[in-house]
C-alpha cells in the first residue's frame, strides 16, 4: 500500500507539473506567434518602404536627367544671349524693331529660366525630405526588427525547453500508467481467485452440511435404538447435584472481561490526563504560578490532583488481575470470583478521592467567576460546570454501591438472590448511560467556556495549550464512557444469565459446588486419557449417561455449528452483493473523474486562450490513503478476533472420545466426526482468507472513493479560479479600452499638432520661395541696367 500511496502522490505532482507546463506552453506560443506575424507585418512594411524608395530614386534619377538637360539649354540659351548681345552691341546703327524683338526674346528665356530654377530647388527640398525620412524610418524598423528577433528567438528556446520537459513528463507518465494498469490486472486475477475459493467453500460448506445432516441422523438412529434410557428426568439418580461444566460460558467470560479490561484502560488513561491537565490549569489560571502564588486552596487542590495516579491507576491492576483469574479451566460466576472485591475497594477508593476534591473544584471556578475579566456569560458556565461536577461524583457513588452488591456474594454466601443480581446488573447499565451523559455535558460546557475564554484578551499561549489538553482528554473521557455503556447494555444479557446452575433447583452456585465440578473435570480428563490407553469390553451404567450427555452436547455442538455455516453463508452472500456494488461505484467512481479531469483541462484551455497568461495553478492535495490503510488494519485484526473466535466455536465441538467398550461403529463415528471437524477448520480458515481480502478490496473502493472527492475538491478551487480569472481579463480589458482612448486622443492631438506645424513650414518655404524670387528678380534687373 505504501508503493501505491508513493505512485499516486507521484503522479499528482507529475500532473500538476504537467497542467503547469501545458499553460506555459500555450502562452509561449501564443507569443510567438504573435511575434511572427508582428515580424512578417514589418517585414511588409519595409517592403513597401523599399519599393517607395526605389520609386523615390527612380523620380530622383529623372529629375537629375531633366535637371542636366535644362542646364545644358540654359548654357545654350547664355551662350546664344551672350551672342545675340555681341550681335546687338555691333549692329548699333541698325534700327529699333531688331532690338525689340532680341529684347522680347530675351524676356521670354529669362522666364523660362526662372521656372526650372524654381522647379528644380523644389524638387531638391523634396527630395532631401524625402530621403531623410525614409532613412530614419529605415533605421527605426532595423531597430525594431533587430529586437524582435532576438525575442523570437528567445521564446523558441524557451519553447524548445518546454517541448522537452513535457515529452519526459509525458514519457514518464505512461510509464506510471503502464505500471498501474499491471497492478490492476494483477488484483483483478486475484479477485478473481478469491471469487472461485469463495465458489469452492461454499459447495464444501454445503457437501459438509449434507454430510453432518446424515451423521445427526445416523446417531439419532443409534441412540434410539440403543439408548433407551434417560434418567435425567428423575431426581432420584442424581445423587451428586452438581452441574456440568460449560467451557462456552467461560469462553464467553473470557472474551467479555478481555473487552472490558481494554475500556477500563482508556478510561484510566483519560482520567489520568484529565486530572493532571486540570492540575496544570490550576496553576496557570486565574493566576500564573511563575508569576505569582496562587491561593492555598488551589494550591491543597494541587496537591490533591498530583496524587491521582495512586487512585486511578488500583483501578486497571485490580481489572487485569480479575480478567486474568477467569480461563477455560475456572468456573465464572458472582460467588467464584474473588478478584472482583479487590476492584469494588479499589473503586471506592477512587470515589472517596472524587468526594474530597469536588469542594475544591467548586471554589476553584469560584474564584474564576471572581477574576476581574470574568464576564457574565464565563460565570453562568462557570456554575453550569460546577452542577455537571456534582453529578458526574453522584454518579460515581452510584457506581461504587452497585459494584459492591455485585463484589459482595464472593464474600458472603447467599448474600443476594439472581432475582436481586439481574436488577443489580440492569441498573449499573442504567447508571452508566447516566455517566455517560454527565460526561458529555461536562465536555460541552467546557468546550463552549474555552471558546468564551480565548476571547478574553489576557489569555496567554500556555492556557490555550492546557485548555485544549483538556478539552481533548474531555473528549477521550466522554468516548470511553459511551463505549463502556454501550458493551454493558449489549451483554447485559450475558450478565444476567445464569451460567451455572444445580440440575433440578434454581439455587446459585457456591464455591464448593464449582471446586466438585473442576475436580470431575480433572477425574474426566484422566479418564479418557485412561481409556485412549485401553479400551474396556462393556459400557457401565453410569459411563451410557455419561456418554448421554456427550451425545446431547455433540447435537448442539452440531446445531451451533449449522448455525454458523448459515452465518458464513449469509455473510459470503452480503460480501458479495457489496463487493458487485463497490466495484460498480468505483466504476462509477472512475468515469465521474475522467469527465472532471477533461472538463477540467478543458476549462484550463478556455483560461489559457482568454487570459493569453498562465492561470493559478492549484495544488491539489494528494491525500495519503493512511487513513484508509489503518481502517483496513482495524477490520483485519477484527476479523482475527473472528478467526479466533470460530477457532475456538470448533474447538467447542470436539467432543470426549468414548469411553470403555466402543464398539467399532461408534470409533468410526468418532474418526469420521474428526475428520471433518479439521475438514470445517481448514474450510473455515479459507473463508476468513477470503473475508480479509474481501475486507482488503473494501479499502481500496473506500480509497477510491477519497480520492474522487479530492478530485472534486480540486474542481472546485480550479473553477474558483477561472472565476478570478475571468474578472482578472474584464479589469484589464477596461484597462486596456482606457489605455486605447489615451493612445487615440493622444495620436489625435500629435496629429493636428503635425499639421499645423506642416502649416507653418510650408507658409515659411513659400515666404522663402517669394523672397528668393524677388532677390534673384531683382538682382536680373540690375545687371540689365
Amino acid at each position: 500500500m505504501a508503493n501505491v500511496t508513493d505512485l499516486q502522490t507521484k503522479y499528482s505532482k507529475l500532473a500538476q507539473e504537467y497542467s503547469k507546463l501545458r499553460a506555459q506552453n500555450q502562452v509561449l506560443k501564443k507569443a510567438v506567434v504573435d511575434e511572427q506575424a508582428n515580424s512578417a507585418s514589418l517585414k511588409e512594411q519595409l517592403k513597401q518602404r523599399d519599393q517607395s524608395l526605389r520609386k523615390q530614386e527612380q523620380e530622383m534619377d529623372s529629375l537629375s536627367f531633366r535637371n542636366q538637360q535644362l542646364a545644358k539649354r540654359v548654357e545654350l540659351l547664355q551662350e546664344e544671349l551672350a551672342a545675340s548681345e555681341a550681335k546687338g552691341k555691333k549692329g548699333k546703327s541698325k534700327g529699333d524693331s531688331p532690338s525689340q524683338h532680341g529684347l522680347q526674346t530675351q524676356s521670354v528665356f529669362d522666364e523660362d529660366l526662372q521656372k526650372k530654377i524654381e522647379e528644380n530647388e523644389r524638387l531638391h527640398i523634396q527630395f532631401y525630405e524625402a530621403d531623410e525620412q525614409h532613412r530614419r524610418q529605415e533605421a527605426a524598423l532595423k531597430a525594431r526588427l533587430e529586437e524582435l528577433e532576438k525575442d523570437a528567438e528567445q521564446h523558441q528556446t524557451a519553447v524548445d525547453g518546454l517541448t522537452t520537459k513535457y515529452v519526459e513528463t509525458i514519457e514518464r507518465l505512461q510509464s506510471d500508467k503502464a505500471r498501474l494498469e499491471v497492478k490492476s490486472q494483477t488484483l483483478e486475477r486475484e479477485a478473481k481467485e478469491c471469487r472461485m475459493r469463495t465458489e469452492e467453500c461454499q459447495q464444501q460448506l454445503r457437501r459438509c452440511q449434507s454430510e453432518l445432516n446424515r451423521q445427526v441422523k445416523q446417531s439419532s438412529s443409534v441412540i434410539q435404538e440403543k439408548v433407551p434410557f434417560n434418567d435425567t428426568k428423575f431426581s432420584d439418580y442424581n445423587s451428586l447435584n452438581v452441574p456440568s461444566h460449560n467451557r462456552r460460558h467461560q469462553l464467553k467470560a473470557r472474551d467479555v472481561s478481555g473487552q472490558a479490561l481494554s475500556f477500563i484502560q482508556d478510561l484510566v488513561a483519560a482520567l489520568l490526563n484529565f486530572h493532571s491537565y486540570t492540575e496544570q490549569r490550576v496553576h496557570i489560571y486565574p493566576l500564573d504560578s511563575s508569576i505569582e502564588p496562587i491561593s492555598p486552596l488551589n494550591q491543597k487542590f494541587s496537591q490533591y490532583l498530583h496524587e491521582n495516579a495512586a487512585y486511578v491507576r488500583p483501578l486497571e491492576d485490580s481489572f487485569l488481575q480479575l480478567h486474568q483469574s477467569i480461563t477455560e479451566d475456572t468456573v465464572t460466576v458472582l460467588e467464584t470470583v474473588v478478584k472482583l472485591k479487590s476492584f469494588a475497594d479499589n473503586f471506592s477508593t477512587y470515589t472517596h478521592f472524587l468526594q474530597k476534591i469536588l469542594p475544591y473544584q467548586l471554589k476553584s471556578l469560584e474564584e474564576e467567576c471572581e477574576a476581574p475579566l470574568c464576564t457574565t456569560a464565563l460565570t453562568a458556565k462557570n456554575k453550569e460546570l460546577q452542577s455537571d461536577m456534582k453529578k458526574v461524583t453522584s454518579v460515581f457513588e452510584k457506581l461504587q454501591n452497585y459494584i459492591n452488591l455485585l463484589a459482595l456474594p464472593s464474600v458472603r454466601q447467599d448474600a443476594m438472590p439472581q432475582s436481586s443480581t439481574s436488577a443489580v446488573f440492569t441498573q449499573l447499565a442504567a447508571c452508566l448511560h447516566c455517566l455517560h451523559d454527565a460526561v458529555k455535558e461536562m465536555s460541552k460546557h467546557y468546550n463552549q467556556k474555552a471558546g468564551i475564554e480565548q476571547e478574553l484578551p489576557t489569555v496567554t499561549q500556555k492556557l490555550c495549550t492546557t485548555t485544549e489538553c483538556l478539552l481533548g482528554s474531555l473528549g477521550s473521557l466522554t468516548s470511553s464512557t459511551g463505549k463502556i455503556a454501550t458493551f454493558f447494555s449489549n451483554n447485559l444479557d450475558f450478565f444476567t444469565s445464569s451460567g451455572y446452575n444445580p440440575r433440578g433447583c434454581t439455587v446459585a452456585l457456591n464455591p464448593l459446588q464449582a471446586e466438585s465440578m473442576l475436580a470431575n473435570k480433572k477425574k474426566a480428563a484422566i479418564y479418557i486419557s485412561a481409556i485412549k490407553k485401553a479400551r474396556p469390553q462393556s459400557v457401565p451404567y453410569r459411563e451410557a449417561l455419561s456418554n448421554r450427555r456427550i451425545l446431547t452436547s455433540s447435537t448442539e455442538s452440531r446445531e451451533g455449528l449449522t448455525q454458523q455455516v448459515q452465518q458464513s453463508q449469509e455473510k459470503i452472500a452480503r460480501l458479495e452483493q457489496e463487493k458487485e456494488h463497490w466495484l460498480l461505484e468505483a466504476q462509477l467512481g472512475k468515469v465521474r473523474l475522467e469527465k472532471e479531469n477533461q472538463r477540467i483541462a478543458d476549462l484550463e484551455a478556455q483560461l489559457a486562450a482568454a487570459l493569453g497568461g498562465s492561470p493559478n495553478s492549484q495544488t491539489a492535495a494528494a491525500s495519503t490513503l493512511a487513513q484508509s490503510q489503518e481502517e483496513t488494519e482495524t477490520e483485519l485484526r477484527a476479523t482475527g478476533k473472528e478467526t479466533t473466535l470460530c477457532t475456538s466455536l470448533v474447538g467447542m465441538l470436539c467432543t470426549t472420545p468414548t469411553v470403555e467398550h466402543v464398539g467399532d461403529e461408534e470409533s468410526r463415528e468418532q474418526l469420521i466426526k474428526t475428520h471433518y471437524m479439521a475438514r470445517v477448520g481448514e474450510l473455515t480458515t479459507q473463508l476468513q482468507i477470503s473475508d480479509s481480502k474481501a475486507v482488503h478490496f473494501h479499502s481500496e473502493c473506500r480509497a477510491l472513493a477519497k480520492r474522487l472527492t479530492i478530485a472534486e475538491k480540486s474542481r472546485e478551487t480550479l473553477s474558483d479560479d477561472v472565476k478570478l480569472a475571468n474578472q482578472n481579463i474584464t479589469r484589464l480589458q477596461d484597462e486596456l479600452a482606457t489605455t486605447k482612448r489615451s493612445y487615440e486622443d493622444q495620436l489625435s492631438m500629435m496629429s493636428d499638432h503635425l499639421c499645423s506645424m506642416n502649416e507653418t513650414l510650408s507658409k515659411q518655404r513659400e515666404e522663402i520661395d517669394t523672397l528668393k524670387l524677388g532677390s534673384k528678380g531683382n538682382a536680373k534687373k540690375n545687371k540689365g541696367r
